[in-house]
């Protein structure tokens, strides 16, 4: 663990902002438990990610310049998302390639860019938390976390220690839900079979609840676990690991 507390910037995410603000109140509960000065740059945006994947490269970079800007001077960067993670840590130098004014800053934004989970265990040493959940947990692994930005143990690590927690592997964890970004949009009839593939292989640990690291496969899973009338839970890591449960399951509605 860092001896000095590390100055490190949050990166929200558009989710996140948008439909599970929790997410990020989570996310910053546990890097200041972890020993870390945590800022929210008020001019961050969208990573970019939408539009790279979509071929549209002018848009992606005006989009990767605003988050160089507005993430420069920190010492690591953290997203609860290891989709924008990847996009930062992966994408950003081969973006500004050609760009001579930015392609440095890229570089070394790139290099202290970190998905949450991993960051906590990797870098700061965290071994444990505090909190206690009660229930039977399933974790499925998103692509671009478990891809570009190598996590898988990490989250097991820390909720395998909690009390009260349960934690159960799917047969298969690391295939895709068909979620994809735009991926469900161009090819929806694809996405509903992928995602009713895991849906049945979530159903099958016998868990009550769902947990991943990126909202967006989040969102997609709840959907069919939903329309399903499947009754398990459906949280982001981060708000588990952090004790921060009182907000709704996602896909549910808020008590009354």
């Amino acid at each position: 663990m860092p001896q000095t507390k590390p100055r490190v910037a949050l990166f929200v995410t558009c989710l996140v902002d948008l439909y599970r603000p929790s997410v990020g109140f989570a996310a910053i509960r546990l890097l200041e438990q972890a020993g870390c000065l945590v800022e929210v740059p008020p001019t961050q945006t969208c990573c970019g990610q939408p539009a790279y994947n979509s071929g549209d490269r002018a848009t992606a970079r005006d989009l990767a310049r605003a988050v160089v800007d507005a993430f420069a001077g920190y010492d690591y960067v953290v997203a609860p998302s290891g989709s924008c993670a990847g996009m930062i840590a992966h994408h950003y130098p081969g973006l500004f390639a050609d760009d001579p004014t930015y392609r440095g800053r890229a570089e070394a934004l790139a290099a202290r860019t970190h998905e949450l989970v991993s960051f906590l265990t990797d870098v700061m040493g965290m071994e444990s938390v505090a909190a206690r959940y009660e229930g039977i947990v399933a974790y499925h692994d998103s692509c671009s976390g478990l891809r570009e930005m190598g996590v898988r143990e990490q989250p097991r690590r820390l909720l395998a220690g909690m009390r009260g927690l349960t934690l159960r592997e799917l047969s298969e964890p690391e295939v895709c839900c068909g979620f994809g970004g735009t991926f469900c949009v161009k090819y929806p009839d694809i996405s509903t079979r992928m995602v009713a593939d895991k849906v049945r292989d979530i159903r099958a640990t016998g868990a009550d609840t769902l947990l991943a690291g990126d909202l967006g496969c989040l969102l997609n899973m709840a959907g069919r676990l939903r329309r399903e009338g499947a009754p398990l839970r459906v949280r982001h890591v981060a708000e588990v690991l952090a004790g921060m449960t009182e907000t709704a399951p996602i896909g549910e509605a808020p008590p009354r």
